[in-house]
């Protein structure tokens, strides 16, 4: 079987969709950690990734695929063990739908890890939006959302599960109130869970200090203007 590397960086969750992926479908790799991405990019990033030069990269064999939607495509196609999409077309289009959605968003859920002020509060309320649209018509009475098992876009719209809380306890906002959230909150609770993703996660308390030493750098740019 070809080699299959990974290039990542530990406090992403586009980096742990892919990590996820590979560790439900069985399949091996290679971890190869990105030492500085923002000043310092590798080689092997720029050669694998020269059009976006961001993580994640699957490199198999010598083929590199950037993007991680498209990397869990390729997995999902390569390896048919433990399928993450339903067979039936129609629940295949939806939990693409689903996946395009999370993806199409995600720059404004990452945004309230960064926003201040008036944006702040600008932010947090888009999220809301946002997440009452997922609330109303993305989830069902199931506990996931392709069914009673992890799918791919539940793997896709991981960053809502566990990294959408790390950013509430670092800027002091609340987004997901059980009251206000249920099947969001419950679906959270049952992906937080399930063995798949709680034995592959980074460290809860070193992501809070991650992005809380980003968010203090930006509130002080912010003040100094």
């Amino acid at each position: 079987m070809a080699e299959l590397k990974i290039l990542g960086v530990w406090p992403s969750p586009f980096v742990y969709r892919v990590i996820w992926a590979l560790k439900h479908k069985g399949v091996n790799y290679e971890y190869i950690e990105e030492e500085d991405l923002f000043n310092n990019k590798s080689e092997l990033l720029l050669q694998s990734n020269p059009v976006k030069k961001k993580v994640p990269v699957l490199i198999h064999g010598s083929k590199p695929i950037a993007e991680s939607a498209v990397i869990l495509e390729y997995i999902e196609e390569t390896w048919l063990q433990n399928p993450l999409l339903p067979q039936d077309p129609y629940e295949r289009a939806m939990a693409r739908f689903w996946i395009k959605f999370g993806e199409d968003k995600a720059v404004t859920f990452f945004a309230i890890s960064r926003a201040v002020g008036e944006d702040l509060e600008k932010t947090t309320k888009e999220c809301k939006e946002l997440l009452q649209i997922l609330e109303k018509h993305g989830l069902g009475k199931e506990k996931f959302f392709g069914g009673e098992e992890i799918g791919m876009a539940d793997l896709a719209l991981g960053s809502i599960a566990c990294w959408l809380e790390i950013f509430e306890e670092v800027v002091g906002v609340k987004l997901i109130e059980p009251a206000s959230f249920p099947r969001l909150h419950q679906w959270i609770q049952n992906f937080k869970k399930d063995p798949l993703i709680k034995d592959n996660f980074p460290n809860r308390q070193k992501l809070i200090s991650f992005f809380k030493h980003r968010r203090e750098a930006i509130v002080a740019a912010a003040k100094a203007l």
